[in-house]
């Protein structure tokens, strides 16, 4: 299961100690012009290395396009790229080698497999998600031409939480500070929060909340291919997510149908909502009005303290990790997500089209 989507697929490959990562996507509108400064711009929002509050490992994660593009426009072929690792310490893990990282992937990969890299985690390292962001960041170029916009932001570090609604915010204020959160003053005590975590070898999780402006109605397909479920697989197959919710999401369960209903009402020559509640999607399909959701990631399972574990023989032993990991992967986590809701909406979209197109 490497791959994911349906008339727009990604399939993706490579391992955090590799030689490099990379990508196909295939299924992409031919046409589309490929500024190569926005992609590089996207990866670097992704990049190891870039604050305090982040792994230190250096990584350029230049994009190398083998395919697909020509005189810098995409020609509905498969788009094929790499991204070469240049900063691998694989020596850091040699005491893991033979010792299962509590909550991580290690034992799983092992039990099914019956072999697993040890080194950053292998093929489940959150290094795969380099190829994510530049892929979504092709789909946005793509979205750009159809008035569509996907913008992403920390919504919480911890205990820390914004408290008021997307639409209170100046989301372009979110790539202002290092923690990407549109609040100064919350950004500053999550940066005081990571950084505390960060000195005590712990780590600590969050959440990342998406808007999409500009989406029309009519996305998604139901009753097994709703936006929402394409969403959340997409969410849900990002490293450390552990919840997805759009709308008023979990909240909705404690209040009352007449409190949580989106009224209809006749705006001229369209008909709209008095509210959005539903986080623009019902029924699984998009109503035209903004999309807003929220994914929460946990706290990175590699810890720079001892703890308990065994070996892959069964010996319980105690591991002390060594190497460069995020203390919170939140602020990093925002390119992603906003990389594979682009991806999402962009299938949705050609998939809606090509229903269309049979009853032209």
């Amino acid at each position: 299961m490497n791959s994911i989507g349906r008339l727009l697929s990604l399939t993706t490959f490579g391992e955090s100690h590799g030689v490099a990562i990379g990508g196909v996507l295939d299924g992409f509108p031919s046409g589309v012009a490929v500024d190569e400064d926005f992609v590089a711009a996207e990866m670097a929002r992704r990049r190891p290395g870039q604050s305090a509050v982040t792994t230190a490992r250096q990584e350029q994660d230049k994009v190398e396009f083998l395919s697909g593009i020509f005189e810098g426009r995409t020609t509905g072929t498969p788009i094929a790229f790499i991204i070469r690792n240049d900063n691998t310490r694989s020596g850091d893990y040699d005491n893991m080698r033979d010792v299962y990282r509590p909550s991580h992937a290690d034992y799983v990969y092992d039990y099914k497999y019956g072999l697993r890299d040890h080194r950053g985690g292998g093929r489940s390292s959150a290094r795969e998600t380099a190829v994510r962001v530049c892929a979504g960041a092709l789909a946005k170029l793509a979205l750009k031409e159809l008035g569509i916009t996907v913008q992403a932001y920390t919504s919480q570090v911890g205990g820390i939480k914004l408290d008021k609604r997307y639409v209170d915010y100046d989301l372009s204020l979110a790539e202002s500070n290092i923690v990407r959160c549109p609040d100064a003053g919350k950004a500053k005590e999550m940066e005081e929060l990571i950084l505390d975590v960060k000195r005590q070898g712990d780590t600590v999780g969050g959440v990342v909340t998406c808007v999409v402006k500009g989406a029309p109605a009519g996305l998604g397909e139901p009753l097994y291919g709703k936006l929402t479920s394409s969403l959340a697989h997409a969410m849900l197959s990002i490293n450390a997510v552990k919840g997805f919710e759009y709308g008023n999401g979990f909240e909705a369960a404690s209040g009352r149908g007449s409190e949580q209903n989106d009224l209809f009402y006749r705006n001229g020559d369209t008909i709209a909502t008095r509210t959005n509640n539903s986080g623009g999607i019902q029924g699984g399909i998009s109503n035209g009005n903004d999309i807003y959701f929220r994914v929460a990631f946990k706290p990175v399972a590699t810890l720079l303290m001892e703890q308990e574990t065994v070996t892959s023989a069964g010996e319980e032993t105690k591991l002390l990790a060594h190497g460069r990991h995020d203390p919170c992967v939140v602020p990093r986590a925002v390119p992603v997500v906003e990389a594979m809701a682009s991806l999402v909406l962009l299938d949705s979209y050609l998939l809606d089209r090509s229903r269309a197109g049979l009853f032209v």
